[in-house]
């Protein structure tokens, strides 16, 4: 259910909902979720939908009231494409720092929408800029999720030629994250886009090698790279079914894990 207030929409869940979320334990402790920009959208064809933002929001939560310990990263790919600005002649670096504030403006949205729903939020940017959110700082970030905060890491990881999935890789390394969540448009990795191509296999697990050389399209070589070479997860699953988040924290519903064997 969604009411609306002064702040925009926020999700409102039954009680059952709550008592059904808590007869299993979560199966991880620490997870990083990367979020695209696109996935913010909604119907819309560019900006933020607060309808969506608000229902990503109140899974974020959701999980949060389970006892995980939350931080996220999110895209720019709603507001600017810093690949696609280079290949219509922009130089590559700027345009990826540009493609780096409009993650920003992603994380206070997000954080706002977070705030909404009573849970305490933290943003932390790469490129620093104190008026708005914290610097990374590392330590700082630890203590707020030991606290029960969820932490958004703004600005990828602060240099051009790296992606959000990199950016999303790295922190979820840095924070000694259980597991590292891709919140995508289909309930995990298919042979080809299942939205196109009608026969398309679903994976229900992966290794990183297999992702690697199939070309599947989940994250850039080198995140998939980093996360092979510290053992972390990578799970994938639909962020845009409500409660998908909770399920994959109790291993339940559809997703698909990348590890290193299969």
């Amino acid at each position: 259910m969604l009411l609306f207030g002064a702040g925009g929409a926020v999700t409102v869940r039954p009680p059952q909902f709550y008592a059904d979320s808590m007869s299993q334990a979560p199966v991880y402790k620490r997870v990083l979720l990367k979020v695209s920009g696109e996935a913010l959208m909604g119907k819309r064809e560019y900006g933020l939908d607060n309808e969506t933002v608000g229902r990503i929001a109140a899974d974020v939560a959701d999980v949060v009231r389970l006892g995980v310990q939350v931080c996220l990263v999110i895209g720019g790919g709603n507001i600017f494409r810093g690949v696609s600005a280079a290949a219509s002649g922009m130089e590559r670096a700027q345009a990826d720092y540009m493609g780096m504030l409009a993650t920003v403006m992603n994380a206070l949205a997000m954080q706002a929408a977070l705030e909404r729903t009573g849970t305490p939020t933290r943003v932390q940017s790469a490129i620093p800029m104190a008026t708005v959110c914290e610097p990374y700082i590392r330590r700082r970030a630890e203590r707020h999720m030991e606290k029960g905060r969820v932490v958004i890491f703004a600005a990828g990881t602060g240099n051009p030629f790296f992606t959000t999935d990199t950016a999303a890789a790295l922190r979820a390394t840095e924070m000694g994250c259980d597991a590292l969540l891709k919140g995508t448009q289909v309930d995990g990795v298919y042979s080809a886009d299942p939205r196109k191509v009608a026969d398309a296999v679903r994976y229900d697990e992966l290794s990183y090698l297999e992702v690697l050389s199939r070309d599947l399209s989940v994250m850039d070589a080198a995140a998939i790279s980093l996360a092979r070479e510290n053992g972390l997860p990578i799970i994938v699953f639909n962020i845009h079914a409500p409660g998908a988040f909770a399920q994959v924290m109790r291993a339940e519903g559809k997703f698909t894990k990348i590890t290193e064997v299969k």
